[in-house]
């Protein structure tokens, strides 16, 4: 018998596979790139994985299917799309659709930085839970799944998907930071820059920079002689 979810006031361990995350109190239709979740009051929530978040990158139109109509397990009920992708969202469980996350259709990019809390895409009132959820995956049973879909996709997963991005190699820090300040003063806020340097002193000085900047530095993360920094613009 599967249990209901009591909600997410409990933090769920989250298990990460090459920097992507997967809460332990989801069900995962790892081929779908999909989750569901049972809900106390029956109902289940599903959404898309931070692996489609991250491969469909900056998302930039949601789009559902009607609601009050019922969807077969791996059912198309939504698309997202970006300026390099066009993918459907397949339901994890059979049901009707009872509701759409509206935040994501107005904001997209919240499917993809929130994709298990604020990010939730739809809920339905399943019809075959126990049959649908048997063919689904714990996060360890779908491991080694997910990371061989990382690594065939080439995927890299980040706290916030980048709404631009700064190659920087070869470049002084000093010089970057120039170009940086350049380049957030032009955006929007909650806006984010992907940088990537091989400069030494880059952690230090990107420290340094947003203290003075007052613009946070939400990720960093070092692979083999690259530094990468993640900057949203919040002021």
């Amino acid at each position: 018998m599967f249990r209901p979810s009591e909600g997410r006031d409990v933090e769920s361990i989250i298990m990460r596979v090459e920097g992507c995350e997967f809460p332990d109190d989801l069900r995962y239709d790892a081929e779908a790139f999909t989750w569901a979740r049972v809900e106390a009051s029956g109902e289940v929530t599903v959404g898309i994985t931070s692996l489609h978040a991250a491969l469909a990158g900056k998302l930039e139109k949601v789009t559902a299917k009607p609601l009050g109509q019922a969807y077969d397990r791996g059912k198309v009920i939504g698309t997202v799309e970006g300026p390099r992708y066009f993918g459907p969202i397949r339901t994890a469980v059979s049901g009707v659709l009872v509701a759409v996350n509206e935040a994501v259709l107005h904001r997209p990019k919240a499917l993809s930085e929130e994709p298990y809390a604020g990010g939730w895409f739809a809920r339905l009132r399943p019809t075959h839970i126990e049959e649908d959820l048997r063919g689904t995956s714990t996060t360890e049973q779908a491991r080694d799944l997910f990371a061989k879909q990382i690594a065939a996709l080439r995927v890299r997963c980040f706290t916030a998907h980048p709404d631009y991005e700064m190659w920087e190699i070869g470049t002084e820090c000093a010089a970057v930071l120039v170009r940086l300040t350049e380049l957030v003063a032009r955006l929007e806020v909650g806006e984010v820059v992907h940088i990537v340097s091989d400069d030494w002193t880059a952690p230090m000085e990107m420290d340094r920079w947003s203290q003075q900047s007052g613009q946070p530095i939400i990720e960093t993360r070092r692979e083999g002689n690259l530094y990468h920094f993640l900057v949203r613009k919040v002021s």
